[in-house]
């Protein structure tokens, strides 16, 4: 019961985790303006921010793929706004913040995809009686 073959997400659930993909992408571009505007304050609140989308992105779906849909949309816009262009002209700054907005934004992350709810056999055949 528990080993069943893989099959293909419903078409609404593949169009919800693309516009988590799209809005965790918009977060991240958010964030990475914020942080360095206004920074304790910005930094903590772009990871607040991307902290309260992973956690309703999995609260949505009531699985990981929602928080990983949503972190991976963030984590791919932020990391292309990392990389200098010919110009010179870049959105991160080597500092403190910029470091701390990217590998906390990592954890908070990592950490959304360990608390997000994952569906669970009922039953009683699927625990041991005491």
């Amino acid at each position: 019961m528990l080993a069943q073959p893989l099959r293909l997400p419903s078409a609404g659930r593949l169009a919800a985790c693309l516009g988590l993909f799209l809005l965790g992408a918009v977060v991240g571009v958010a964030g990475a303006l914020l942080q360095p505007a206004w920074f304790p304050g910005g930094l903590l609140l772009a990871l607040a921010g991307e902290a309260g989308l992973c956690l309703g992105a999995g609260l949505a779906l009531r699985s990981r793929a929602g928080v990983a849909s949503a972190a991976g949309g963030w984590v791919l816009v932020v990391l292309l706004l990392t990389a200098s262009r010919p110009e010179g002209d870049f959105l991160f700054a080597a500092g403190a913040g910029s470091y701390l907005f990217l590998l906390g934004g990592i954890v908070v992350a990592v950490i959304c995809a360990t608390l997000a709810p994952v569906r669970q056999p009922d039953g009683r055949t699927v625990r041991l009686g005491k």
